[in-house]
């Protein structure tokens, strides 16, 4: 009764008799509330996955902006919310209120028309992150919204790159983050021991020459690495943050899911954290026990508003990577742990970039489609070698990219093959393998020659001597070839 009755009090005034806060009808910790109605504000854009993409190129203001700067001062006012369409103004005054409401239109009318891309049409285009304003004035950061960063649609030309390296793949990763540093003077590389370079060694003599203030060790805490990524990158930073397995990766959930990926849509594009990249190690070893051997893709790829991406080999971790880290988009980026010591490729010495969002056409085919990612590309590769001993011309896809993942070039691919296969290490059951096999049966129906298959993980956790067991190895992906093409015959 004392809440209701101070609910309904008519002060609009901070009760100093009470230890609730009432204003405007409100007690904040009471059961109690009277909000007063929201402004009309503007529908929201459109949005494809982490930028912005709308046919106007202007956004109308329903207030009419203050000439003059306005200070926001704590005692007028308080702004609670961050949704457009949420957003509930407590005030004393009415000219507060319209105070505030002008101070945070006027900051949202920083970039007064909307940057386009040159495609408008193009899906492709939703890597996108509008640049951060300067701290000099507001017509600088005004000025420089129109520069935008397209995506690079265009594999690299390695034979022209010039000289390479014999590298691996942790030396891989290490030589991008090492030129990723050197082009961005705002790059920092942060985790649980990446000082003496990790676990698996790929940030190794990192801090020694950037420093200890732009390579650093963190506590053990995933989800404070992840939400110090989502600062700094929120600030105009690039963050290159390390999740020391990926199997750690869900006590970040929150700050993933919650944060890093709808960072953009809940502020409408007012603020961004495009610059978070995470790294992580997945997948069996051969020898991991049951929290060092997960691959998470799955979960990561249902979050709209960030890209996951996995590579095969040291050639396109570097390339990726990059991309990865120079996305206008966060992205995470999950490494198979297996593949840091035994996978060995000549690595260009250059500065070079893999396009995100583009699948691999690994090897070219024309009786069975197989898609794979990370490292079960080596189990598919033995199979397609087996299965062309026998006579079965395979394509082999490396999706490289899962969210969002390439869906034409599969598409492509099955209305010439006829028949697909999809294998990944993950469970079964949920698995994102589930999503390609939807996908082509939707609009492969009429082209399909025989069901789909998947060669996948079992649903159950494994470790340590059941891995061989576990892992979906060349023979099963093979004896997958052999079914489908039974059905030609």
């Amino acid at each position: 009764m004392i809440l209701r009755s101070l609910a309904l009090s008519s002060s609009s005034s901070w009760s100093s008799s009470s230890r609730l806060a009432v204003r405007n009808n409100v007690v904040i910790g009471g059961r109690s509330r009277r909000y007063p109605p929201p402004p009309p504000y503007p529908p929201p854009p459109a949005f494809v996955v982490g930028g912005l993409r709308d046919a106007t190129t202007s956004v109308a203001s329903p207030f009419a902006p203050s000439s003059s700067s306005s200070s926001i001062d704590g005692n007028n006012g308080i702004f609670i919310g961050h949704s457009r369409s949420h957003r509930r103004w407590h005030s004393s005054s009415s000219s507060s209120s319209i105070s505030m409401r002008r101070h945070r239109e006027e900051q949202r009318m920083g970039m007064k028309e909307r940057p386009r891309f040159d495609d408008d049409d193009d899906d492709d285009q939703h890597l996108y992150r509008p640049p951060f304003p300067s701290s000099s004035s507001s017509s600088s950061s005004s000025s420089s919204s129109s520069s935008i960063a397209v995506v690079n649609k265009e594999e690299p030309d390695y034979d022209s790159l010039g000289p390479t390296s014999r590298l691996n793949l942790f030396t891989a990763i290490n030589a991008a983050m090492r030129t990723a540093m050197k082009t961005d003077d705002t790059a920092i590389v942060f985790g649980e021991d990446v000082g003496f370079g990790g676990v698996f060694r790929c940030t190794q003599d990192l801090m020694d020459e950037f420093g200890g203030h732009r390579v650093f060790n963190t506590p053990l805490s995933e989800n404070g690495i992840a939400g110090m990524a989502v600062g700094y990158a929120s600030m105009g930073g690039t963050a290159i943050a390390e999740i020391q397995f990926a199997d750690y990766i869900f006590p970040a959930f929150d700050q993933i899911v919650n944060e890093m990926a709808k960072f953009r849509f809940r502020s409408g594009n007012q603020w961004n954290c495009g610059g978070v990249t995470l790294r992580a190690p997945c997948g069996a070893v051969g020898h991991g026990a049951l929290y060092h051997s997960q691959s998470p893709e799955a979960y990561l790829a249902h979050t709209p508003g960030m890209v996951v991406v996995t590579p095969r080999g040291p050639r396109c971790a570097k390339g990726l990577l990059l991309s990865s880290i120079r996305s206008k988009d966060p992205v995470v980026f999950l490494e198979p742990k297996i593949l840091y010591r035994s996978a060995v490729e000549d690595v260009p010495d250059a500065d070079y970039e893999i396009p995100l969002g583009k699948a691999e056409i690994v090897l070219p085919g024309s009786d069975v489609t197989i898609v794979g990612w990370g490292a079960q590309l080596r189990a598919l590769r033995v199979a397609c070698d087996l299965a062309a001993k026998e006579g079965v011309s395979c394509e082999l896809i490396d999706l490289r990219t899962i969210l969002p993942w390439d869906s034409e070039s599969v598409i492509n691919s099955v209305r010439k093959t006829g028949k697909l296969i999809v294998s990944h290490e993950a469970p079964l059951t949920c698995g994102f393998g589930a999503e390609v096999v939807a996908t082509v049966q939707r609009e492969c129906f009429f082209h399909l020659e025989a069901p789909i298959q998947r060669v996948c993980g079992y649903d159950t956790p494994f470790g340590l001597v059941f891995e061989k067991y576990y892992l979906p190895d060349e023979k099963r992906n093979l004896d997958a070839i052999r079914r489908v093409m039974d059905y030609s015959k």
